[in-house]
């Protein structure tokens, strides 16, 4: 399958795909549906939800810059659905009723406690050279810890998360690469003596997203636009960023659009009415195409001004940095799969040209 590499041209393919499917293989199944008996459904009333997000460039054709990201999260179910129950520590209950006290204004609030574990890794271009490549990025690698926690409704989500890491060799970052490329039969990268210095990682980060509108159109065919705007602090990086997400499809997921290996990206558990909380003998619950920008404006990012408090290689940033993707996203039974291609602006100066990688997220609902 040939990759994408125009925006403009994926854009144009993606929705091409999604009108020919609305249009031939969805009608069926909505008329299957209708016709065939199912077994009573069992609804998932604490839903516990598990996802892995990958990100490579090898689906760019490169291997290079922002080369490879991997998360692992686990979200828990609605923490009030605790609210008294005698198997729950004491202390949830008494941050129940805290939370009460906050978030009383808004109906039909969740609370949800995020927990993950991830690793990003940043190589130069020339993978043969063993010296400092001064004018490329810096060789990098961060492992992190994060804990985060979600407030939200139908239409707004409210999400605060802590990182603590390291950046440097303790990374693993090297030899998570050279296993990989040893699995693949690539040849590893000859620099990595060069990469930053180890360095405790700390970042704080709020994001907010709202549905700003979500409409019915044909045949289950629906489309919905959801905003987010947010704020990082450490001296991993700092920004303030804001962006959109454009989704249209058949049965839309009740969540907060496609997740991504970045801060707070963990938005696609699923919301009251979510088909994938439903266990039934249907498999297929829906699939659309999603369209979404992020932009950033940045303070500082230690994977391109290097060590804060020692002395390593770096390169001078640019302060705004944007991405689009593309992709698709289908839900069968309780999974949720989702595929994006990400085209990145040039992060520093003298970056030859922009960066492309692929995204790939799939979470279980349980």
């Amino acid at each position: 399958m040939a990759i994408v590499c125009n925006p403009i041209t994926a854009v144009w393919q993606l929705v091409l795909v999604m009108v020919a499917l609305s249009s031939t293989a969805l009608a069926p199944l909505a008329l299957a549906d209708i016709s065939l008996e199912e077994k009573p459904a069992e609804v998932i009333e604490r839903p516990w939800t598990t996802s892995l997000y990958l990100e490579n460039d090898m689906f760019g054709n490169t291997d290079q810059d922002y080369t490879s990201g991997i998360r692992l999260s686990w979200i828990s179910p609605n923490l009030a659905s605790y609210r008294g129950d005698p198997a729950v520590p004491p202390i949830v209950n008494r941050v129940n009723k805290r939370l009460d006290k906050m978030f009383d204004f808004r109906t039909g609030l969740s609370r949800n406690v995020v927990i993950s574990l991830g690793q990003l890794i940043y190589t130069p271009s020339d993978r043969e050279a063993r010296e400092l490549l001064e004018d490329e990025r810096p060789y990098a690698g961060y492992l992190y810890l994060s804990f985060g926690f979600h407030a939200r409704t139908a239409q707004r989500l409210d999400s605060v998360e802590v990182n603590i890491g390291v950046v440097g060799p303790a990374s693993l970052a090297q030899q998570s690469q050279n296993a990989i490329h040893d699995l693949r039969g690539i040849d590893r990268f000859q620099g990595w003596r060069n990469q930053l210095r180890n360095e405790p990682a700390l970042r704080l980060v709020y994001e907010n997203k709202l549905r700003l509108f979500k409409h019915d159109l044909f045949a289950n065919i629906q489309h919905d636009f959801i905003s987010h705007a947010g704020l990082a602090l450490g001296n991993v990086g700092s920004y303030v960023n804001v962006g959109g997400e454009y989704r249209f499809g058949w049965d839309l997921p009740e969540d907060f659009g496609t997740s991504a290996v970045r801060p707070a990206g963990d938005n696609s558990a699923p919301g009251a009415g979510d088909n994938r909380l439903i266990i039934s003998d249907r498999w297929l619950h829906g699939l659309h195409g999603f369209i979404s920008v992020d932009g950033r404006a940045v303070a500082n990012d230690i994977f391109l001004d290097g060590n804060t408090w020692r002395d390593s290689h770096s390169v001078d940033k640019r302060h705004f940095v944007a991405d689009v993707s593309v992709g698709v996203s289908f839900l069968v039974r309780q999974w949720k799969i989702s595929y994006a291609q990400v085209f990145r602006t040039r992060e520093f100066k003298g970056q030859d040209k922009h960066h492309e990688y692929g995204s790939l997220g799939i979470s279980y609902t349980w």
